[in-house]
C-alpha cells in the first residue's frame, strides 16, 4: 500500500492551466489589449466550431448559463409547441434548473444502467404520457447515450433534442462529437473540465436561426452580434434609428458573456485538447484493466474522451474517508438522482427511479485527466480496490 505521507496528491483536476499558459496570457493583458468580449472571443468560437464540425458555436460565462441560453433561445424562437421538457435524471443542477426556471412543466427520464444516460424504455414511456417539446440529456462521464435510438423516439413524437456535453467534450459516437447530434449542445470549460478558461462554456449549433437568437439573448437582448441581414430586418421590422439602434433590445436578454481574457486561455486550451482527449482515454482503460471486479460504464462512445472513472460501491462513505487519507481525491457520481435533491422535492417530491437512486446510493468516481501518470492510476485503483466492495444487486 502507498504511504500516505510520501505520495503525492491525486486530485479530481490538476493544473489543467498550465504555467506557460498562463505566462503568455500575463504577456498579452500587460501589452494592454481589450479584456472585455472582442476580437478573442470571435477567433475562439470560430476555432472551436471548427473543432467540433458544427456551423456555429456561442462563448459563454458557464456550462450551466449555456444550458440556460439553448433552452431560453428554443422558447424565444418560437420552436416549443408547449413548456413540457425531460430531462436526465442522473445529471446536473442546472440542466435541471432552467426549465424550472423558465415554467416547463419538467419529467425526470431514468438513466441506462449500462451508459448512465436516457433509459430508452422510460424515455419513450415519457413520451407518450407527457407529450414533451423538448428533451435534455447528459453524457454522463463522457459516455455516449443511445442517441440514435433517442433520435427516433425524439422524431417519433415531435421532441426537440439538446445535448449536456459538458463532461464530453471530444467523444464520438457515430462518426460526430458528442454534443454536435442534436439542435444545440452545451459545454463547460470550468477549471475542472477537460479544458479550462476558469469560468466558461460554449454552446454549438447548426441551426442558423437559433444562433441569432442566442447571440442576441447573450448580451442583454440587442442586435449587435447578428448578422448584418438580421440587424437590418430587426431595425426595418420596428422602425428604429441610427441613434437608438445599439441601444434597442428585441428580446428580453441577459448577460451571459465572458471575456477575451478568457478567449484568450481557452485558444491555447484548444491547441492540446487531442492530446488531452488521448490521455483520458488511455486512463480509462488503464482504471478499467486495474478494477475488473467492479462495474465499468459502457456504451456506444467511439472515442472516449473520460471524465472521470465511474462506478459503484457498498461501503462508499468508508471508501471515501480511505481515500481521503490517502490524498486521493474522489466524489459522487455526478450528483446521483438529481430527483432527490431538495431544490427538486420541495417542489415536486421526491422521485424514485430505480436506475437513478443505485447511482445516488451506490455511484463514486475517481479522477481522470490527462496530467496524470500509469503509476497515479495505478495507485488510485490499488487503493480504492483494497477497500471498496463491489455493488451486487440484490
Amino acid at each position: 500500500m502507498p504511504n500516505s505521507i510520501t505520495s503525492k496528491p491525486v486530485f479530481l483536476a490538476d493544473d489543467t492551466i498550465a504555467q506557460p499558459e498562463l505566462e503568455a496570457l500575463s504577456e498579452w493583458m500587460l501589452a494592454g489589449n481589450r479584456l472585455t468580449k472582442a476580437e478573442q472571443t470571435l477567433a475562439f468560437e470560430e476555432e472551436f466550431s471548427d473543432w467540433m464540425g458544427s456551423r456555429h458555436a456561442i462563448f459563454t460565462n458557464s456550462g450551466s448559463s449555456s444550458n440556460l441560453l439553448m433552452i431560453y433561445a428554443l422558447k424565444e424562437a418560437g420552436r416549443l409547441r408547449n413548456n413540457k421538457a425531460i430531462a436526465a435524471a442522473v445529471s446536473w443542477v442546472t440542466t435541471v434548473s432552467p426549465l424550472m426556471q423558465f415554467g416547463f412543466d419538467v419529467s425526470l427520464c431514468d438513466c441506462d444502467p449500462v451508459n448512465l444516460g436516457l433509459d430508452l424504455n422510460h424515455l419513450e414511456h415519457l413520451c407518450k404520457t407527457e407529450d414533451p417539446s423538448v428533451l435534455i440529456l447528459v453524457h454522463v462521464l463522457g459516455h455516449a447515450n443511445r442517441l440514435p435510438e433517442i433520435q427516433a423516439i425524439c422524431d417519433r413524437y415531435g421532441v426537440l433534442l439538446l445535448e449536456d456535453s459538458c463532461e464530453a467534450l471530444g467523444s464520438t459516437s457515430g462518426g460526430k462529437k458528442l454534443g454536435s447530434h442534436g439542435l444545440a449542445g452545451s459545454f463547460s470549460f470550468y477549471y475542472g473540465h477537460h479544458i479550462s478558461t476558469i469560468e466558461g462554456g460554449m454552446v454549438v449549433t447548426d441551426d442558423d436561426d437559433l444562433n441569432q437568437v442566442m447571440l442576441s439573448l447573450r448580451s442583454h437582448g440587442w442586435s449587435r452580434d447578428l448578422s448584418q441581414e438580421r440587424r437590418e430586418e430587426f431595425t426595418r421590422a420596428h422602425d428604429i434609428d441610427a441613434f437608438r439602434n445599439l441601444y434597442t433590445f428585441y428580446y428580453p436578454g441577459f448577460n451571459l458573456r465572458s471575456t477575451d481574457l478568457q478567449a484568450f486561455i481557452g485558444r491555447s486550451q484548444l491547441k492540446k485538447l487531442d492530446g488531452i482527449v488521448e490521455a483520458r482515454e488511455k486512463n480509462f482503460e488503464l482504471y478499467k484493466s486495474k478494477l475488473p471486479d467492479f462495474f465499468c460504464q459502457d456504451g456506444p462512445t467511439e472515442t472516449l474522451s473520460s471524465f472521470a472513472y465511474g462506478t459503484f460501491v457498498q461501503n462508499r462513505l468508508e471508501v471515501f474517508d480511505h481515500l481521503k487519507a490517502h490524498q486521493i481525491e474522489c466524489r459522487p457520481l455526478i450528483c446521483g438522482n438529481i430527483g432527490r435533491h431538495p431544490f427538486w422535492t420541495r417542489a415536486h417530491g421526491a422521485c424514485d427511479l430505480p436506475n437513478a437512486d443505485k447511482v445516488h446510493d451506490f455511484g463514486i468516481y475517481l479522477p481522470n485527466h490527462h496530467n496524470l501518470t500509469d503509476d497515479d492510476v495505478t495507485r488510485v485503483a490499488e487503493t480504492f480496490s483494497s477497500i471498496a466492495r463491489p455493488f451486487e444487486a440484490s
